[in-house]
């Protein structure tokens, strides 16, 4: 009897031992997990922290790259305003004396038209003294010029050009020498002649055949016949007329004036 109360007992005290280990164990496995997933949350919270520090070095640098750019703009810009501002100011003097110059067109057209004028009647009275070649082209080109005068849509500019220009052609003539054909009234009789202009100094007629020669008498203001130098003549006109080579010709020619 007393057999059999020691086994119940010791079955008791087996199974309430066994009961405590499952119950320490389990108690000891739910601490694992637990431990285990603060483990893990500490790591996701690590994570976190560290992607955002990731993101504010990376919004730093940003920040700096933008800095460092917009200061290399402002210098940029600086450098722009300072030569922006020279070049305000060069122009705020080219303006000054731009108005300047506007307060005196009306004193300067004042002045200019008359001399204009008195140029062109200067050239038409040189054109009337000269010896009479290529007349109706020049005396038109005076005519011209005092039209163009009259005219309210050519600036003064133009007109001064214009007068210039006519008294560049007039110089030249003094330089050059040419050939042309013109029709002259010789002993009653109008026909076509080869005119040979040598600078302001002579002026020649010749027939096709060579046998009417004459000249310009500039102070008796009239042709005349001069058969003196005929064959002269003819060399001057082939070579006017690029025939032949220049070479020197012997032909007549007005006496210097005294002064």
């Amino acid at each position: 009897m007393k057999r059999c109360i020691s086994s119940s007992r010791s079955l008791t005290t087996a199974f309430f031992a066994t009961t405590v280990i499952a119950i320490s164990g389990s108690v000891f496995a739910q601490s694992v997990d637990q431990v285990l997933q603060a483990d893990q949350r500490r790591l996701n919270l690590a994570q976190q922290s560290q992607e955002r520090i990731n993101s504010i070095v990376e919004g730093t640098r940003s920040l700096e790259d933008q800095y460092r750019a917009v200061n290399k703009e402002i210098d940029g810009l600086k450098v722009y305003n300072r030569l922006m501002r020279a070049q305000v100011e060069g122009q705020t003097a080219t303006l000054e004396d731009i108005g300047l110059s506007m307060d005196q067109v009306d004193v300067i057209n004042r002045q200019i038209f008359p001399l204009m004028e008195r140029m062109i009647d200067g050239l038409g009275q040189s054109v009337s003294l000269d010896i009479p070649f290529l007349m109706d082209e020049r005396t038109k080109r005076v005519s011209d010029l005092k039209a163009v005068m009259e005219r309210s849509d050519v600036s003064v500019a133009e007109k001064f050009r214009k007068v210039m220009e006519a008294y560049q052609i007039e110089n030249e003539f003094g330089w050059t020498s040419e050939h042309y054909t013109q029709s002259l009234t010789i002993d009653g009789e109008t026909r076509s002649f080869n005119m040979l202009r040598i600078g302001r100094i002579g002026l020649y007629f010749q027939s096709d055949d060579a046998k009417v020669t004459g000249r310009w008498d500039n102070e008796a203001r009239q042709w005349v016949m001069d058969d003196s130098a005929r064959n002269e003549i003819r060399k001057g006109l082939r070579m006017a007329r690029q025939l032949i080579a220049p070479e020197l010709i012997n032909i007549p020619v007005p006496a210097a004036e005294a002064s």
